[in-house]
């Protein structure tokens, strides 16, 4: 999750990380007020009470944040142990005054210096136990000595500690992105994957570099996979799973150090998308040209989804065709395309190329194939691409002709980058639906 988000909920895991315990789902506010609850008094100065409730809160975050249980295998958020985590216990009773500051305190949460991410802000209770972080009972002590609750943090974890506030809430999605990267895989998962594998390559040197300006997969991208496979003993397919996914992300928290008191966090340059999160009423631009070509596509086959005029707007005739594709396959029908629609219309769309009736055969070369044409892609599609840009070629001779061996080249590169700068894309030698519409288009003398 490349941006922090306040959960509404949090899985605890009612025991040690490997003991068979019962797993339970709360409201993340819940969640805090019962730790709190818990871990401190009610009569302590309230500033005191508000450090401590800040560090419980962005301890929580900092493990959803980093998936520190999922990428280990678990299928829960945090655990009820204090060796591990925070005291969480079924009933506990919540105190009156800990309630009200949590219900004003639970979208903060601490960041070090310029990182975007919930800083790992290890506690203990200072005398029983005493650990690098903050002492709880040394908090009283600083509260009556007037320090507030900034103050003591920064007391324990630095000056340069500041607070995020009023942070937006929302679903606690896992970064897993449901379908595995592979060649010609596009978008936001493909970026943190390879700036996620470039960090671990500076631990790791056989692992190469790879570029994320573009957040495309592809011969690059997958031999870095390929090599990271190998390092760790994984199965070498050059393909991104879940397992591989969540072994990258152990990885890479563990590099960082994001679960550490001094580690390196994560800048906002870092986070930063290329790719929006979601499309709904009111957006435009190329992505939303992406969402109505896959929907018109399906709706030329399945009558029942209307089209939308592709036009790029994101407008009331692509919300309808987006509900009822939702509503047909069993998606709430929103009219906006998270990701999880967005899988389900890849899948989709996959299915029907790969499916198409005999008296379409002749055409299937035509549509887009499914996945972004790289270099080191191959097969029909690449064919097709190759004797598209001949035949725009034989009106066009400033667009150089291409040998049509079914294989991504430099030489097919250099002409899908100058169809680029000719047409008006941004220029990345890579083919995605709208540029593979665009040349078929021309080539057919449709434009």
């Amino acid at each position: 999750m490349p941006y922090p988000i306040i959960p509404e909920y949090i899985t605890v895991h009612l025991g040690a990380p490997s003991e068979a315990a019962e797993n339970v789902t709360v409201p993340f506010i819940e969640y805090i007020k019962n730790v709190a609850s818990g871990e401190i008094y009610p009569t302590w100065p309230e500033e005191s009470l508000i450090a401590n409730i800040l560090a419980q809160i962005t301890f929580a975050l900092n493990r959803i944040y980093t998936e520190w249980y999922p990428s280990q295998g678990y299928d829960f958020d945090i655990t009820s142990v204090t060796r591990y985590d925070q005291s969480y216990e079924v009933g506990r009773e919540i105190f009156a005054n800990v309630s009200a500051l949590v219900d004003t305190l639970f979208n903060n949460y601490v960041v070090k210096g310029e990182s975007i991410i919930p800083y790992f802000t290890q506690y203990c209770n200072g005398t029983t136990s005493v650990c690098e972080g903050l002492s709880q009972w040394g908090t009283v002590e600083l509260a009556d000595r007037g320090y507030t609750a900034l103050d003591i943090l920064r007391h324990y974890y630095g000056d340069d500690i500041n607070l995020v506030e009023n942070a937006p809430t929302g679903e606690n999605l896992p970064s897993y992105p449901g379908l595995p990267l592979a060649i010609g895989t596009a978008g936001e998962e493909v970026r943190i994957l390879q700036r996620e594998l470039n960090r671990i390559g500076r631990n790791f040197p056989a692992i190469p570099h790879v570029e994320v300006n573009v957040g495309v997969y592809d011969a690059a991208t997958a031999a870095a996979v390929t090599a990271f496979q190998e390092i760790f003993d994984l199965p070498v397919t050059g393909i991104v799973d879940k397992a591989t996914w969540y072994e990258i992300k152990r990885k890479y928290v563990a590099v960082k150090g994001l679960g550490e008191l001094l580690g390196e966090g994560i800048s906002y340059s870092e986070a930063e998308r290329l790719y929006p999160r979601q499309l709904q009423l009111g957006d435009s631009g190329n992505d939303v040209r992406i969402v109505q070509y896959y929907l018109d596509v399906i709706s030329y086959f399945e009558p029942d989804i209307p089209a939308t005029g592709a036009n790029g707007n994101f407008d009331e005739a692509t919300e309808t065709a987006l509900k009822a594709f939702q509503e047909k396959y069993g998606l709430e029908p929103t009219g906006i395309a998270d990701r999880e629609t967005w899988d389900a219309l890849t899948v989709r769309y996959n299915v029907l190329i790969n499916t198409l009736p005999e008296e379409y055969q002749e055409y299937a070369s035509l549509i887009y194939p499914g996945s972004v044409l790289v270099p080191g892609s191959t097969g029909q599609s690449v064919i097709t691409l190759q004797k598209a840009i001949n035949s725009i070629a034989e009106t066009d001779s400033n667009v150089p002709t291409v040998q049509v061996t079914g294989y991504f080249g430099q030489e097919l590169q250099e002409a899908v980058s100058y169809l680029q700068m000719i047409y008006g894309f941004p220029v990345t030698g890579y083919v995605g639906p709208l540029l593979w519409k665009t040349i078929i288009s021309q080539s057919q003398g449709d434009l």
